[in-house]
């Protein structure tokens, strides 16, 4: 007999969502079969069991919505012919939100399951919230998400269709957070209180960047870079003359240490806007691979944060991450370091500008502010300034690294 019970996704969760079973009671495991999906730091995953056996799910467990604490039990893996443990056991749902139908859907335990499945649509927890606040009823949206789910996006798109968000009538409405969202401020406060941050700015040309796309373009190529991936592809190879840079913190919770990457697993993560909030997805060995790899290996990820199906290890050991906050029409700003990270690289939008030359001749050139945010109890602020002084010249002679480098 193996216990089934609600792993730890990320290092600091202590609890998640329950989206639902995959399989059901009575249904024979293999090892590496999916399990039931939940919801934990930032991201949708489906867990794999670990063992074979036949799936008894306990009678009280957790419905779709439903939140739980890591550790929490859920059911059991049985042998042939072994008999679950009798009661109940532990309630593992710290609240729920589901109503009953949408509860059958996801938690399929006896046959009454085909009648569930015909009166009850699925939701994410996050849209079931949205649709509370802005006045709509879910249950009518048509979903868009993985089986027909309906997602945030599907609420909100029915809400414009409606008129907008509904208002409160001269009263404050008070808006809790939800699991992600406080999964993000765990993170921001960690990052505040094991770091010590100091943002360093400066400004590059960026002609040859925007000429580099415009090319690809001009070329109808299959896969255009966007200028995050172009200059994540740059960061990567500077990286590997920076080793002050190239590593991350390793940390147990008690005591802490600088692991230093090597430079073919040089890792950047890429700050993405969701419907769910930020997520940071991240490209791997980054400097292995040629530009138009790391261009549709992006693409793919940025394409699963905001499809809900992007998992917590594709979200982790990145040694710098990137934000990109130009289609804003922001400039400078200070990044906030996703922690074990040590830096993260802020990008400014691209701007016209008039520049005066060494001679004294004034041209219209594209310019792009940059801001690094280091981490000073790993490093000093020299090494970080020599750093972004490679970056801002790797972004203004690109075919530098491309031609020496790339595939």
């Amino acid at each position: 007999m193996h216990e089934i019970r609600i792993p730890r996704l990320g290092w600091s969760m202590e609890e998640g969502v329950f989206v639902g079973w995959l399989k059901k009671s009575g249904d024979a495991v293999a090892v590496g079969d999916p399990l039931f999906e939940l919801e934990g730091e930032k991201a949708a995953q489906e867990i794999e069991s670990v063992d074979a056996g036949v799936l008894h799910i306990v009678p009280n467990g957790p419905s779709s919505g439903d939140e739980v604490k890591v550790g929490a039990l859920l059911g059991y893996l049985l042998a042939p012919g072994e008999v679950a443990p009798s009661g109940d056991g532990e309630r593992p749902v710290v609240s729920t939100s589901t109503p009953k139908a949408a509860a059958c859907v996801a938690n399929p335990t006896d046959a009454s399951v085909a009648v569930c499945a015909e009166s009850g649509p699925v939701s994410t927890p996050r849209a079931r919230r949205v649709a509370a606040e802005v006045g709509v009823d879910w249950t009518t949206v048509q979903g868009t998400g993985r089986d027909g789910r309906i997602r945030e996006a599907d609420v909100r798109a029915a809400a414009a269709e409606q008129g907008g968000a509904a208002t409160t009538s001269g009263r404050s409405t008070v808006l809790g957070l939800s699991p992600r969202r406080k999964a993000i401020a765990d993170r921001l406060r960690v990052s505040r209180e094991r770091t010590i941050p100091v943002t360093l700015t400066s400004s590059c040309n960026a002609n040859n960047l925007v000429a580099l796309r415009e090319q690809f373009k001009v070329t109808k190529s299959p896969l255009v870079p966007a200028l995050t991936d172009i200059v994540a592809y740059l960061v990567a190879h500077v990286l590997k003359q920076h080793p002050q840079l190239s590593a991350r913190w390793q940390d147990d919770g008690s005591s802490r240490s600088l692991v230093a990457v090597s430079a073919d697993q040089i890792a950047v993560g890429i700050a993405v806007d969701t419907p769910d909030g930020l997520l940071v997805p991240v490209v791997a060995g980054v400097a292995r691979k040629s530009l138009l790899d790391v261009t549709a290996e992006t693409k793919s990820l940025i394409e699963k944060a905001r499809s809900g199906r992007l998992t917590a290890a594709e979200m982790q050991g990145a040694v710098i991450s990137i934000s990109n906050l130009g289609a804003y029409g922001i400039d400078g700003f200070t990044p906030v370091i996703n922690y074990p990270e040590i830096a993260i690289l802020g990008l400014g939008a691209v701007r016209r500008e008039a520049v005066v030359l060494a001679d004294d001749r004034v041209v219209a050139q594209s310019r792009m502010t940059l801001s690094l945010t280091f981490d000073h109890v790993a490093l000093d602020g020299a090494p970080a300034a020599a750093f972004l002084q490679a970056v801002v010249s790797a972004i203004e002679n690109p075919a530098a690294i491309l031609l020496g480098n790339g595939r």
